[in-house]
């Protein structure tokens, strides 16, 4: 019988979910929200750019749990992932897929702190923006998209996610098992 993995699959899916929510609610609420009620487009960067300065901490902790619960969760499943038909595909189209949602959210906090830096009003904020002079219109602009490829790039391991938990039933284990071996052996090519 198959060891269970339990701490591992709820480290893989509750940082999942919390890195998915954390972006969609951030894109839609919190942006959405800075820009209803911060009046200019200043005072709204600089609402969003408060906001995502408290969520980045556990946008990284959830984002780190869900890389350690995948790793876990990919060695504990590397004969299934070697044998069975398919499981080797999905497993490296999610892996591209998490490489591009982490570029996707670091690129986010970057242009986010250009933001943050030239919306700031301390002396320390005005003094940082000051040596690094850019263009606040541009990163706003990149940002705006970058902000949605999180969401949605993450939404796609969740749609992953699912597609390998129908693939850990047991008919679709011994079904992709046989096919495996059946493209393995030397007359499959042969009719």
């Amino acid at each position: 019988m198959a060891e269970r993995k339990t701490v591992l699959r709820s480290m893989h899916d509750l940082g999942l979910a919390a890195w998915f929510g954390g972006s969609l609610m951030g894109a839609v609420g919190l942006n959405g929200a800075a820009r209803c009620e911060g009046g200019t487009r200043r005072d709204a960067a600089r609402i969003a750019s408060a906001g995502w300065a408290r969520w980045t901490p556990v946008s990284a902790a959830a984002i780190a749990v869900h890389l350690v619960g995948s790793t876990g969760l990919l060695t504990a499943n590397a004969a299934r992932v070697a044998t069975q038909k398919g499981v080797a595909a999905s497993t490296l189209t999610k892996t591209a897929l998490t490489g591009a949602a982490l570029a996707a959210a670091a690129y986010s906090r970057v242009l986010g702190k250009k933001v943050e830096l030239a919306s700031s009003d301390s002396p320390e904020g005005v003094e940082k923006a000051a040596g690094h002079p850019l263009d606040i219109t541009k990163a706003q602009r990149e940002l705006a998209w970058v902000q949605w490829a999180v969401p949605a790039l993450t939404g796609g391991l969740v749609v992953l996610n699912c597609l390998h938990g129908e693939q850990q039933r047991p008919a679709e284990q011994l079904r992709g098992m046989v096919r495996r071996a059946g493209t393995m052996t030397p007359w499959s090519g042969m009719r």
